[in-house]
């Protein structure tokens, strides 16, 4: 399987957050061959280790990147077969009127999202975005039918392919983070034509949209020397200042901020220069909002980085990304992952 195969394969797979245990049989065939050994812990992660070449005790770099997805879950019925719903994790629901989606019952079942058209409407609602408790899912069954194949609590995802765009973009729900799950099998893609001496271990977190929880249980089992998340950043668009953005096509940007040890910030740059590699650098004022934060605060501290791959309308099902700026993530990674020996560790101790 080729690197974009994955990409489009993940972002049409369903794994809403606390729900993502469909991911893991076809992401650990898709990763065997460049690893090891893998395990699932008790929480869902799945927890991937490629050995390095060092004498042991080894270095270990631990890279995290999320593959749940944000959704919606059924709360009630309405009478003549509708369903009422919630989200699961920040859905923009500006975005959910109309929407063609899946619901996981019993089987799936194509359903779409609908509302009071504006013929019908009282005076200025037209003006409002529509509330998500004023939407309903409409799956074409009869009340009976309805609650024999749909219970309280089943998931809905959003029913969007990944397209292929122009100029290698590409576009569908869950590339947060599912792109970053696939720079993680392209960094092991490189390392394995490489001498590392540092054990890698690659993670596919669980539950990061509520509450960045999978990174927190597997870092505390793993105990890694280095932690590194990978994860989308607000890329340019209209309407968006410069300054709160960071572009397509130039790589992917390296974290700067409270929840980012420096001197791996200046090896990661550094490491950029010295290969070439186009990279940005995204200032990150508030420690939360990734993996990243949990992974530096987990046990007595992990020394951590945040790699960020530019993406465009997050939170929606058209999340539009950039090939060469994974490409470029999984560079980074595998030459800086080249680099690390006892020496670097040691020397991170101390600021």
């Amino acid at each position: 399987m080729t690197g974009k195969d994955l990409l489009m394969a993940l972002s049409e797979a369903k794994g809403v957050s606390g729900y993502e245990s469909d991911l893991v049989p076809s992401l650990q065939k898709a990763f065997e061959p460049l690893i090891d050994e893998a395990r699932v812990d008790k929480l869902g992660n799945l927890i991937m280790l490629r050995k390095g070449s060092g004498q042991a005790p080894r270095p270990k770099v631990m890279l995290a990147a999320h593959m749940d997805e944000i959704g919606l879950m059924i709360t009630g019925y309405e009478a003549g077969g509708f369903l009422r719903f919630s989200n699961i994790g920040g859905i923009d629901q500006r975005v959910l009127l109309a929407q063609q989606v899946i619901v996981h019952g019993k089987r799936n079942l194509i359903g779409v999202i609908g509302a009071k058209p504006p013929h019908i409407q009282e005076p200025g609602e037209q003006n409002r975005t529509v509330k998500m408790e004023d939407l309903f899912i409409d799956v074409g069954l009869s009340d009976d039918e309805l609650r024999d194949l749909v219970s309280i609590g089943d998931t809905v995802t959003l029913a969007q392919k990944p397209v292929e765009m122009l100029n290698q973009r590409y576009t569908g729900k869950a590339m947060d983070d599912r792109a970053g799950v696939v720079v993680m099998y392209l960094c092991l893609e490189i390392l394995a034509k490489l001498s590392h001496k540092a054990d890698v271990y690659t993670v596919a977190t669980v539950q990061e949209e509520v509450g960045i929880r999978g990174a927190t249980v597997s870092t505390y089992g793993i105990v890694p020397d280095i932690g590194i998340a990978l994860d989308v950043g607000h890329g340019d668009m209209p309407g968006v200042p410069e300054s709160n953005t960071m572009p397509l096509g130039k790589g992917s940007a390296i974290a700067i901020g409270p929840q980012v040890h420096p001197k791996l910030y200046d090896r990661l740059v550094e490491i950029a220069k010295e290969w070439d590699i186009p990279h940005s650098i995204e200032p990150c004022t508030s420690p939360r909002g990734t993996d990243a934060y949990a992974i530096q605060i987990t046990q007595g501290g992990i020394p951590t980085a945040l790699i960020s791959l530019p993406l465009r309308y997050m939170h929606t099902p058209v999340e539009t990304l950039e090939w060469p700026d994974l490409a470029a993530a999984a560079r980074l990674l595998a030459m800086f992952i080249c680099a690390v020996d006892a020496d670097f560790v040691e020397g991170l101790q101390c600021f």
